[in-house]
């Protein structure tokens, strides 16, 4: 062959090599050959959980397994990842990868939905051709049959739209904010006297229709209320009185479900000596008195999905009465007189 044909044919070879490796770097469909590094497409997901009221990230110390579920741009599942070993999530340096064909995607994340301990339940995990729709998680069949008070593992929720690029040739890194939907009630009981109280003798349910979450998260209303009962409870001692006897107070703690602010759970605490319920008030109502509308101003929406952990303590007569001059909510004194907030 001429020595020019000959450099003239490996020159439009190479050309045309250069066109199907650029081809199929920018697809990542397939490889040119053996010796070729597998192409980086989809992304690098870091969780956070901030939403909370120290606005600072909880994810690595409070979630303890993973679930992510991948929906493509027409909403239809694509597929799902997990994370079960909680030392990993315990890492600050977790990351996430998820590799993904060019296109948009909707991400929902659980919290706590994989784990042994998980007191949540999905109505039906996702399938092929599923839309979003279909996504629902319910409290476990396990804690509304059971006869005693559950403490609910902590369920978080999160949800993210992103975009795998075709032109990028590695993982972009995304964020993935998430939210805690399960709360945690500790109530105290004291007698005005300052007279011993019995933790036993009182009994603390939380009734509200909310046990039931889509895959945005929405509380469904079911018209079903649940009762949540307490988990704990007993007889505590908060300081001494005058001639150095112990102050006694009873107490008890309730797990519960994501809170709504347009909905109307009822707290009620019942005393078995007295024979009827001491408290019966909208809990809701009473819990949005202690918003500050400090520096940090926020809807009744967020400060209830912001704050998880509550307490309350009633102050009671010598009859068991509760006297209706003022409680306080985790650590704020609330005066009542307020004639609609339903009081017994």
């Amino acid at each position: 062959m001429n020595p020019i044909n000959r450099r003239f044919l490996s020159r439009i070879a190479g050309v045309a090599m250069t066109a199907t490796l650029a081809a199929g770097l920018a697809s990542c469909d397939s490889l040119i050959n053996d010796h070729l590094p597998e192409c980086n497409e989809g992304v690098e997901l870091r969780f956070i959980y901030d939403y909370n009221m120290e606005y600072a990230n909880a994810f690595y110390s409070q979630v303890d397994c993973l679930t992510l579920h991948v929906y493509d741009s027409d909403g239809r599942y694509v597929t799902t990842r997990t994370e079960t070993v909680s030392e990993r999530l315990a890492d600050e340096n977790y990351r996430m990868t998820v590799d993904l064909p060019a296109g948009r995607y909707h991400l929902v994340a659980y919290g706590g939905m994989e784990c042994g301990a998980s007191t949540f339940d999905y109505v039906s995990k996702p399938d092929a051709g599923d839309t979003l729709d279909h996504l629902s998680v319910t409290l476990s069949d396990a804690v509304k049959q059971s006869e005693t008070g559950v403490e609910l593992h902590p369920l978080f929720f999160g949800e993210l739209d992103i975009e795998v690029d075709p032109q990028t040739l590695e993982y972009k890194t995304y964020t993935l904010p998430m939210m805690k939907d399960t709360n945690n009630l500790r109530i105290v009981l004291q007698q005005l006297s300052g007279a011993p109280l019995d933790g036993n003798d009182f009994s603390y349910t939380i009734t509200a229709d909310n046990t039931l979450l889509d895959g945005r998260n929405n509380v469904v209303a079911t018209s079903t209320p649940f009762d949540y009962t307490h988990w704990t409870r007993g007889t505590a001692t908060a300081g001494t009185l005058e001639g150095g006897a112990d102050l006694s107070v009873a107490y008890g703690e309730i797990s519960f479900n994501r809170l709504v602010a347009n909905s109307t759970p009822t707290l009620r605490i019942h005393s078995r000596t007295a024979g009827r319920d001491i408290v019966n008030l909208p809990l809701i109502d009473y819990l949005l008195l202690t918003k500050s509308d400090g520096s940090r101003p926020m809807s009744d929406q967020e400060y209830l999905d912001r704050e998880s952990r509550w307490s309350m303590i009633f102050f009671l007569d010598g009859n068991q009465r509760w006297v209706q001059l003022h409680l306080v909510v985790n650590n704020w004194v609330v005066r009542i007189n307020n004639p609609e907030l339903g009081l017994n």
